[in-house]
């Protein structure tokens, strides 16, 4: 099953041709890939010297012809690959070179080298792109890809080897399958899953040190957090999720609870889209190939829809709006909360900021105030001054007869942090259910909107 492609080989910048032909030819001809030389063979030309005679037959041309070579195109290259086990290198040498001669037709000077680093051995091949007359130049003539690969396949089919089958693209696979993408907190997990699950560390100081027999790095603190080698930040084991928090592993270790690993939830795909406003896009230009498939297409989001419905309980268009409404409502009044709550940290911890920097510096403000508001004396405590005079204006805006005590304002601020976090998934799940409401909505008014024009067209006529 020979898979070929035809590469033009281009000069490199700052490298002269002949420098690059023999770092091409150099590379083709590695001992380590081709069995010390062995499998290298050439035609009108020595292994040894084709990037020499290959640039002796472009010095030629150019006596012969008086043209100088304006593209940077050097040779040309054909990787011919085989199935893995099918064939041997030395025939693989063979058919490359079976290959080079008769797409050539001879004409042209070439070498092929048969690597064998691979699990599928692969023949390179390359040829001069300047005849061995001096008389012409090869041309990469249009589908020339497509030609190699034809004449491959009849090659090999005449030395009994297998040829890759032409398949509709309906039918095709891709080639290359890759792994789902993992994220560093997902790595993370992993690995703290396998150090609780098969290490089992006597105390969480052995747990971190093992951690960093991973490659991680860790910083100890409030918040103990970690990172490996290829990260940029920090991550803290409490934003890992349920049962990676410091306090849950150390439960764990201490054997007061068991480890579950977390297990990656998939992207939940939507019930259904919107429709396509077909009259719309047929104005914009469209055609009537598309207009064919959006038919089809809104039909099976419409079906979608109205298991959507059906499944709500929505039978009617009034009770419809009343559930978007009211999913409306639950959406705002929960984000009217959030915000509320947001707010309110926002002004404790100004307001904890103030409270501190007024504490600290007004001893600096009393002995300012003793001495006569001395310039001298602000000029040298010109910032604490500063600080203690701010921190004033905003008791006085706010109306404060009495300060509130730091540890009063740290409760109300953690309170409040608790209670906007288990906001957050209601929130998330208002948000979707009104969205999904509308979406439905909106999709059965544009249906029964498309149905009613083409009648209204019939009756007008």
């Amino acid at each position: 099953m020979a898979a070929t492609r035809l590469i033009a080989l281009h000069k490199n910048k700052g490298k002269s041709v002949a420098a690059c032909l023999k770092s091409r030819t150099d590379y083709a001809q590695n001992p380590d890939k081709t069995n010390k030389g062995e499998l290298v063979s050439s035609y009108e030309c020595s292994p040894l010297t084709a990037d020499e005679e290959f640039m002796l037959s472009k010095r030629q041309y150019e006596l012969m012809t008086g043209r100088r070579q304006k593209s940077d195109v050097i040779a040309y290259q054909i990787r011919q690959s085989f199935k893995p086990g099918e064939i041997t290198a030395e025939e693989a040498n063979k058919v490359g070179y079976e290959l080079a001669m008769r797409f050539t037709k001879g004409k042209y000077a070439f070498i092929v080298a048969t690597h064998t680093d691979r699990e599928h051995i692969h023949n390179h091949i390359i040829y001069n792109s300047t005849a061995l007359d001096s008389t012409r130049k090869f041309r990469d003539f249009l589908l020339s890809g497509l030609a190699v690969q034809r004449l491959s396949d009849l090659i090999c089919l005449e030395h009994q080897l297998s040829v890759i089958e032409i398949k509709p693209y309906r039918e095709r696979q891709k080639r290359t399958l890759y792994p789902p993408k993992e994220s560093n907190r997902d790595k993370l997990c992993s690995v703290i899953d396998g150090i609780l699950l098969n290490e089992k560390p006597v105390d969480f100081e052995i747990f971190l040190k093992k951690l960093e027999q991973q490659g991680y790095e860790v910083k100890r603190g409030k918040h103990t957090s970690v990172k490996g080698a290829r990260q940029k930040r920090f991550i803290r084991f409490r934003t890992l999720g349920t049962g990676y928090g410091e306090d849950e592993i150390k439960a764990v270790i201490a054997g007061e609870a068991e480890h579950r690993p977390h297990q990656k939830q998939p992207p939940k795909e939507q019930s259904f889209h919107l429709l396509v406003d077909i009259q719309a896009k047929l104005s914009e230009g469209k055609g009537e190939g598309y207009a064919r498939w959006t038919k089809r297409y809104n039909l099976k989001e419409m079906s979608k829809t109205l298991i959507f419905l059906q499944e709500n309980k929505i039978g009617s268009i009034e009770e419809m709006q009343e559930r978007v409404n009211a999913a409306t409502a639950r959406y705002h009044e929960l984000g009217d909360s959030i915000k509320a709550a947001e707010q309110r940290m926002a002004e404790i911890a100004v307001l904890r900021a103030h409270i501190v920097n007024y504490a600290k510096t007004r001893p600096v403000y009393d002995a300012y105030r003793k001495a006569g508001y001395s310039k001298k004396f602000l000029e040298e405590h010109r910032e604490q001054i500063t600080l203690h005079k701010a921190a004033k204006v905003a008791f006085d805006e706010a109306s404060l007869k009495k300060l509130p005590k730091v540890k009063e304002l740290d409760a109300e601020y953690s309170a409040l942090l608790s209670q906007k976090k288990a906001a957050y998934p209601a929130y998330r799940k208002a948000r979707d259910e009104m969205q999904e409401l509308k979406k439905a909505q909106k999709n059965v008014e544009l249906f029964f909107a498309e149905e009613k024009d083409p009648k209204e067209k019939s009756q007008t006529r």
